[in-house]
């Protein structure tokens, strides 16, 4: 029993501590893109994690066997690299035309569109609990965009294309979680991250202009390692809460990253009055971010519950990831 209380509590504590990270990261990325464009921050951000992972696998005798992905997976390790690539670059853009808050709220799709891919490709089933999640996460998104409504559909200005740039970093983020469920069965988590890491630092190193980071200021280098250091320990502690606690309730509180995001833009703009403005979100929009939130753990819930469910039909077992 004692044991069981240790273990949830401590898979509440790394789900807490990757939402505290995920929901800081755009406000750090924010500060790196007034110096560094989209590509070479990703570089930097891919070649970091992948030495240190790669010096954590070598240490611990676990680099990936590549002998142990069969031709037929290459496919799949090719569209999840381009899938993760495409998604931090499109999502470093949107944060670059975007308010923070605004890019933290709307990527809150991404598992959405995850579990749409789910059913769409494995046909999973959509229960009562996830239709509530989806419908509320939605009226939130356009609660949220209340004002901005008539600029979204009327024009394509910075703010339209910023928000179609998260919205596809979304997109891609679902066809490479969705790549990963099937290369998991082959290699672990850490494994296949190195392998991913390494693929976007050797792809992206032709189109990064590194010496930009001697332009940077000492906060704006400090804001660039605080985003390096988020893809490793973010990850690492959001693939270790999923070891010892369930993913449906990992992902149920890492859906509080926003808040993370709201709270970290509220100290920034006190801190740094010279790098940041404060938002201006009505309270509808405020509303709206909460709903999504909440819509967003209700549809966590509802497939911790659905895959809880099925006891009678064996299945395989569905391996958990981001």
């Amino acid at each position: 029993m004692h044991n069981v209380a240790v273990r949830h509590w401590y898979g509440f504590g790394l789900s807490l501590l990757t939402a505290v990270l995920w929901g800081m990261l755009p406000v750090f990325l924010k500060l790196s893109l007034q110096v560094m464009d989209a590509i070479t921050i990703t570089w930097f951000r891919f070649t970091l994690a992948a030495v240190f992972v790669g010096l954590m696998l070598y240490k611990s005798n676990a680099l990936p066997p590549m002998r142990a992905i069969s031709r037929s997976n290459n496919l799949l390790l090719f569209i999840a690299a381009a899938g993760l690539i495409a998604n931090y670059i499109l999502y470093l853009k949107g944060v670059d035309y975007l308010n923070p808050e605004t890019a933290q709220v709307l990527i809150q799709l991404a598992p959405f569109l995850l579990m749409l891919g789910g059913i769409l490709l494995y046909k999973e089933r959509f229960n009562r609990l996830e239709t509530v999640g989806a419908v509320t996460l939605l009226s939130g998104l356009l609660l949220f965009f209340n004002e901005r409504l008539p600029l979204l559909f009327s024009s394509l200005g910075m703010y339209t294309q910023g928000v179609l740039f998260i919205i596809v970093a979304a997109i891609t983020w679902a066809v490479y979680a969705l790549s990963q469920k099937v290369l998991l069965r082959a290699i672990t988590a850490k494994q296949l991250t190195l392998i991913l890491y390494c693929a976007g630092g050797l792809v992206l190193l032709p189109f990064s202009d590194i010496v930009l980071i001697t332009d940077m200021s000492t906060l704006q280098f400090w804001a660039l390692m605080f985003c390096c250091a988020n893809t490793v320990v973010g990850y690492g502690a959001f693939t270790e809460a999923l070891h010892v606690w369930h993913a449906s309730k990992v992902s149920a509180v890492i859906a509080l990253a926003p808040l993370f995001t709201f709270l970290s833009m509220e100290g920034a703009v006190r801190i740094w009055p010279q790098h940041f403005a404060p938002s201006d979100l009505d309270h509808w929009a405020y509303i709206g971010a909460a709903m999504v939130m909440v819509g967003s753990m209700l549809t966590a819930v509802g497939k911790g519950k659905q895959q809880a469910a099925p006891i009678k039909t064996p299945v395989a077992p569905e391996t958990n990831d981001s």
